[in-house]
């Protein structure tokens, strides 16, 4: 299995992106922690959370399957 092109980047872009938006809404800097564990975020943080989760599970599936 090939690692596609663009993937490495865009997971790097994400958490970018992501670390960009939590230094910026006081929701998300907050970080507050609800009962599923999970940290409370705005609507974009949120998007880009799972923007996040989605690329890096694909990446380190890439990886363990060298």
């Amino acid at each position: 299995m090939t690692l596609p092109r663009d993937l490495y980047p865009r997971y790097q872009a994400a958490a970018r992106a992501l670390a960009t938006h939590d230094k910026a809404c006081s929701t998300c800097t907050r970080s507050v922690v609800d009962t599923s564990g999970r940290t409370a975020r705005c609507p974009d943080g949120a998007r880009l959370d799972e923007a996040l989760t989605r690329l890096q599970a694909a990446y380190l599936t890439h990886i363990r399957s060298r």
